[in-house]
């Protein structure tokens, strides 16, 4: 059984100017490595303050972020479609790296693994679109979501991007106590379902699903 939130504790230091990482989110995978020989984090924002020879699309000062996925090999056909998460040879959160994760004060980073942050989003808000963003606009991105579609289930950023989209946007959630937020975020529908056998009440069937529990 997981600890409860009160049980856990993390050492989280402030950044600053001093420090190219200056944000880093927090997400239930670090719960999963905080007893591990490594550093946590997989949801950094932070200043580019070196680069390397071959680096030609960033600059020192650029507001970057980084996350879940460190490394792949650049040539297989997962990565030459897009889907590099999925290459044999990825090095992810937990798999390698221990060392240089947001939770440190630096990370050396590959350029192609760094993402411009814009200058309208600040950092805090931009670190936890490394993995939570990341990770559902990756959905919709390889499955093809587009604006004919009835998308159902979601979470809060995946209600915000498939709103966006201009998708039809349904949220599946166990009680009414987040309808008013998730409505408020983009979702056109809502449903209650914890102990629900029988849907047969919603307005029409949905064509994509994508759970993330919310």
């Amino acid at each position: 059984m997981s600890p409860s939130a009160q049980d856990i504790e993390f050492t989280v230091y402030r950044g600053s100017k001093d420090y190219p990482i200056i944000h880093s989110g927090l997400c239930g995978t670090d719960e999963h490595y905080r007893s591990d020989d490594q550093v946590l984090g997989h949801e950094g924002a932070g200043v580019v303050h070196e680069f390397g020879l071959e680096v030609d699309t960033l600059k020192k000062g650029d507001n970057v972020g980084f996350g879940y996925l460190q490394s792949s090999c650049g040539h297989c056909p997962q990565c030459r479609t897009g889907k590099e998460t999925f290459c044999p040879q990825r090095v992810m959160y937990g798999m390698g790296g221990f060392h240089i994760r947001p939770f440190a004060s630096h990370a050396v980073w590959k350029e192609t693994y760094l993402f411009n942050i814009p200058e309208n989003i600040a950092d805090e808000y931009a670190a936890p679109l490394q993995c939570g963003g990341a990770t559902v606009f990756n959905a919709l991105e390889i499955y093809d979501i587009r604006p004919t579609d009835r998308v159902g289930g979601l979470g809060q950023l995946a209600i915000q991007f498939a709103a966006k989209m201009g998708c039809e946007v349904v949220v599946f959630s166990g009680t009414d106590s987040k309808k008013e937020e998730v409505m408020k975020l983009g979702a056109q529908e809502f449903y209650a379902i914890k102990g629900v056998i029988d849907l047969s009440h919603t307005r029409k069937p949905i064509n994509r699903l994508i759970v993330t529990p919310i």
